[in-house]
């Protein structure tokens, strides 16, 4: 289950959400008691109704009878009982029936639901994408005719870039786009692992499809988006239909597809050509979203793995019984139990104070009256989703590893439910965009394009929060520093390396992505400790403890985890000829 304490503790002590909230100059104040009821609320049903659903709906998945799909037991009940909630339209333009509300809030409630059930929740959770492209690049008639279903929750939206042949190169995409008399056009062609593209929980499915007109230039500047409804606007059946479910390693409870357009009804979403610009409106919030899933089952797999380790007896301390009126003692007295639970929650905390910061730049960026704080706010944005996609989702899954770690051969078996984290959780280190492929945008597109506009902003960040922490934390105070200085260092090298061998980018990419993200969690555990530190005084006991945990696990991340820059920092200094200089044939099996 998620934590209510650390979400308040993040929002209200760490980052000051109401603050935020007023920055922004809303129509509608966003104070303290708000922010809290949204939570309670949302912890009721997702615990209520979602968490019941997790693992019966991974053992029964999704039937497919006819290009229909059916999902597991609960799921649509579930999905009424969301609606009815009015969780729909916490987001979204009021002028088409959403409530207006900051992203920030609409990233808590997606928090809490991914925690209890990613299966089911990655059914509504599309939709999020789909409703910015549509507000931002739909016409004011396509809003009407769709948005508005959307934001009531009545239809659910999806994505439709991928195809057999092409996966992550969107350019290679075939679907072909026909244009009509009536100003539609028909669309041909073939998606594959649609998440979310059949089921039946919600009356309509709007699918956002990246296809082709012809006489299209080549790559990606050819290609345009259009919006293709299951149930076309006259009440037809449209022609698009489920051909198969993938057989999936995980996340079972959720219909993930194979979509053939047979000449299907679609409406071209603003210019032709224009669509690879579009889609990076669904994509960046379907990243964020990502990066928040590897949070979301670390959390549960640390939740699971901290209260079995507290239970489960087994051999003695090392340093003499701690429990001698038990036959063992319990493993958490073990030095590596401790580092796995520690690791497990350093990157659960570190990793949702990631998410959050992002989403107040997303706000900021989004509905900031000034518009230097929203330039700024789009750059550091820029800079950090990458890092929450694809860091966070290689962190989240050493997490629920862990986890199953703790438990031994018991993590193994199907009964206590921790294996089921590792089979979810591991598609979110692909889809989105794999590692690779965001390590390439950050270190290629978000550093060395920009000149490290971000960049700059963020290490001045955190060189201001390293000063923060001289008199109260100075153990924390010099590796930030040290580190902010660093990468800005090996960037600058990069980019002089990338210039006489472009080889040299993908090399060291994936490494700069690991380096970045141990740099930027260290960042979020300083201001975590700052905010423990500073509010340490004036604590009861029990709050007292509460905030103690923070500061000595801060002081774990900054001993344990952070160095594992030093490794990443000397494989990028390594270059790529180790790599590229390799005969093709030597990485072939031997027959």
């Amino acid at each position: 289950m998620a934590s209510l304490t650390d979400m308040r503790f993040l929002l209200h002590d760490v980052f000051d959400v109401s603050a935020h909230f007023a920055d922004l100059q809303l129509a509608e104040p966003i104070d303290r008691a708000f922010v809290d009821a949204v939570l309670d609320e949302a912890y009721r049903f997702t615990e209520g109704e979602l968490a019941p659903l997790n693992r019966s709906g991974d053992e029964e998945g999704c039937v497919l009878r006819d290009g229909e799909v059916t999902t597991p037991k609960g799921f649509k009940e579930a999905y009424q009982t969301y609606i009815d909630g009015g969780w729909a339209g916490l987001l979204g333009d009021p002028a088409y029936g959403g409530q207006g509300l900051p992203g920030t809030l609409g990233i808590l409630l997606e928090e809490l639901m991914a925690t209890a059930n990613m299966a089911w929740t990655m059914y509504p959770g599309l939709s999020r994408g789909c409703m910015h492209a549509l507000e931002d690049h739909g016409s004011e008639e396509q809003k009407q005719q769709f948005l508005t279903h959307l934001l009531s929750g009545r239809w659910t939206g999806t994505m439709c870039l991928t195809e057999p042949h092409a996966g992550s190169d969107v350019g290679l995409a075939r679907t072909k786009a026909e244009a009509q008399a009536d100003g539609s056009y028909r669309i041909t062609g073939t998606k594959i692992f649609i998440s979310a593209g059949e089921h039946d929980l919600s009356e309509n499915i709007v699918h956002l499809v990246l296809a082709r007109v012809p006489d299209a230039p080549s790559g990606t500047k050819g290609i345009s988006m259009f919006v293709v409804p299951k149930i076309d606007l006259d009440g037809t059946r449209n022609a698009v239909v489920c051909g198969a479910i993938e057989e999936k390693m995980g996340i079972h409870g959720n219909a993930t597809c194979v979509l053939n357009f047979d000449g299907a009804r679609g409406y071209l979403v603003g210019e032709e050509n224009q669509g690879m610009r579009y889609m990076f409106t669904m994509m960046n919030d379907a990243r964020l979203g990502v990066g928040l899933q590897g949070v979301c089952l670390a959390q549960r797999g640390f939740e699971a793995s901290s209260r079995y380790a507290q239970e489960r007896l087994q051999m003695r301390s090392l340093t003499g019984p701690k429990a001698p009126d038990q036959p063992a003692d319990p493993i958490v007295v073990h030095p590596d139990v401790r580092r796995m639970l520690l690791l497990q929650r350093a990157i659960v905390e570190g990793g949702r104070a990631l998410v959050y910061h992002a989403c107040m730049l997303a706000d900021q960026q989004r509905q900031h009256p000034d518009e230097a704080v929203r330039g700024e706010a789009g750059e550091l944005l820029d800079l950090l989703t990458p890092i929450v996609k694809g860091f966070l989702t290689e962190a989240g899954y050493e997490s629920v590893n862990a986890a199953v770690q703790v438990y031994g051969g018991h993590g193994f078996i199907r009964e206590h439910g921790v294996e089921q984290l590792v089979r979810d959780g591991r598609i979110t280190l692909i889809y989105e965009g794999t590692t690779g492929i965001q390590a390439l945008d950050l270190l290629a597109r978000k550093v060395l394009m920009t000149q490290g506009k971000g960049l700059v902003q963020l290490v001045g960040h955190m060189k201001a929060c390293a000063q923060s922490c001289e008199q109260s934390l100075p153990e924390l105070a010099a590796p930030l520093a040290n580190v902010a200085d660093e990468w800005a260092a090996l960037s600058m090298q990069l980019g002089g390396r990338a210039v006489e061998n472009a080889d040299e980018v993908g090399a060291a990419s994936v490494d700069y992505l690991f380096y970045s993200g141990y740099a930027v969690l260290a960042y979020m555990w300083a201001q975590i400790a700052l905010a423990a530190q500073q509010r340490l005084g004036a604590a009861d006991d029990s709050r007292r403890a509460y905030l103690e945990g923070k500061i000595q696990t801060a002081r774990f991340y900054f001993a344990r985890v952070l160095p594992r820059t030093l490794m990443h920092r000397q494989a990028m200094e390594a270059g790529a000829a180790c790599m590229m200089e390799v005969a093709d044939e030597a990485l072939l099996a031997a027959m």
